[in-house]
């Protein structure tokens, strides 16, 4: 799917301490090189261009510049030759192009590096699969072929020892040793798995099932047919289910027979007593309270008059997509993706400040540092910082085609890209 994790910084920066001390542990030698030595190992944010089929590698806060770029299908050949053999692979290949891939191939949705910064772990949606490659030669360690025919999503654990990666059609979320690829587990979820979240204390993932969002039947009369959308939380570790969530009944109880169902990019807040979560088709989002299981606030944002009110124009059911919070629990960042807007807004006020003028903005996360969001332009081939104390854009940096997730990282402090493609 196109489309967090902004959400879940805390867990993110918690990933970078873990991977200084496995890196002087000597714990994650599977995979290390000299040069990943902790005091050899910077912060980066990874952009992954969807329909290039390449990830940027930009600073991680400040000036936001670009340090390198990794291909992320060095082995593309060989899959094409794959899909075209099989004619079912090939029709779902297809399908994607000419479906949520809005005429393109969908090369990577999800990146992450691995604790020792040695390597990038990215679910590739139309090869249906998750690889891991080493950032120094370009080459892939592993490959794992996700159930159904398409990857989307990831989450890291806090330890960054797994990755949970969504297997959007075959309704299940594999979970990974992200140093070797091998399943540790699996769990199933409502139709169509698009958003993972570890708890930060690695105990739980929660996961967002978004039903089919590339279907004509958009009029809220038709809702009925999108799926069986859920939020499905399960125990990290056996994989078994905690508990289900359909937001239908707890939006019905406050009279929002009409909204959507489909939890898109979602936050908790810093102490994970409420979740902040945006559905398909509205421009906003709702403040979610998990004690009391009730929907406790709703936030609706501005509309941009230029944005056709025909819900078939919309990407992927999409209004807005991509929503982040400030590490201090202070500031969300909206992405408005149909209304080409990104905005910071006061958690506590729910007000939100100076509309930032951005091209289907499909993301949105934040900065190494936490004093910006980052939001990427898939309209426009580049990524964008705001400000969270002013709401004011700071900076734009190029990239390439489509940019839709960014995540924080590390890489070798001296990495300017792989040496070998």
């Amino acid at each position: 799917m196109t489309v967090s994790r902004g959400p879940r910084r805390r867990g993110t920066r918690h990933l970078c301490a873990v991977a200084a001390a496995l890196a002087l542990t000597g714990s994650a030698a599977a995979t290390a090189t000299p040069a990943t030595a902790a005091a050899d190992l910077r912060e980066v944010m990874f952009v992954g261009n969807n329909w290039e089929g390449t990830a940027d590698v930009i600073k991680s806060s400040g000036d936001f510049a670009k340090i390198g770029r990794v291909n992320v299908i060095p082995d593309k050949n060989e899959r094409m030759a794959e899909i075209n053999a099989d004619p079912i692979k090939w029709i779902a290949f297809m399908t994607i192009r000419n479906s949520v891939g809005e005429g393109h191939d969908q090369f990577v949705d999800d990146m992450y590096s691995t604790p020792d910064g040695s390597s990038m772990v990215v679910s590739r949606p139309s090869f249906a699969d998750v690889v891991s490659i080493n950032l120094t030669t370009g080459a892939i360690n592993w490959r794992f072929p996700v159930s159904g025919y398409r990857a989307d999503h990831m989450a890291v654990s806090p330890d960054g020892k797994r990755v949970a990666v969504s297997a959007s059609t075959g309704n299940t979320v594999h979970v990974l040793d992200i140093v070797t690829g091998k399943q540790l587990g699996s769990f199933k979820t409502g139709d169509k798995p698009h958003e993972n979240v570890f708890t930060s204390d690695g105990k739980y993932i929660w996961n967002m099932a978004i039903g089919d969002v590339n279907t004509a039947t958009d009029a809220t009369w038709l809702d009925w047919t999108k799926g069986d959308r859920k939020i499905t939380v399960v125990d990290a570790n056996t994989f078994q289910q905690v508990k289900v969530i359909d937001m239908r009944d707890r939006l019905n109880a406050i009279g929002l027979n009409d909204y959507s169902d489909a939890v898109r990019p979602a936050a908790f807040s810093p102490d994970e007593t409420k979740l902040y979560f945006q559905v398909s088709f509205f421009n906003g989002f709702l403040e979610y309270d998990i004690a009391t299981d009730k929907i406790t606030r709703t936030k609706t944002l501005p509309k941009n008059p230029a944005t056709s009110e025909d819900r078939t124009t919309w990407v992927n059911d999409s209004r807005h997509h991509g929503i982040s919070m400030k590490p201090d629990g202070t500031k969300l960042c909206v992405a408005g993706t149909m209304d080409d807007y990104a905005t910071v807004v006061d958690r506590a006020t729910l007000q939100e400040g100076p509309l930032v003028t951005v091209s289907k903005p499909y993301w949105a996360t934040v900065s190494g540092d936490g004093k910006s969001c980052v939001v990427s332009e898939s309209g426009a081939d580049q990524v964008t910082a705001i400000d969270f104390a002013t709401g004011k854009k700071t900076v734009s940096v190029a990239v390439g085609d489509h940019p839709q997730r960014v995540r924080l990282a590390q890489v070798p402090a001296d990495w300017t890209g792989p040496s070998a493609r």
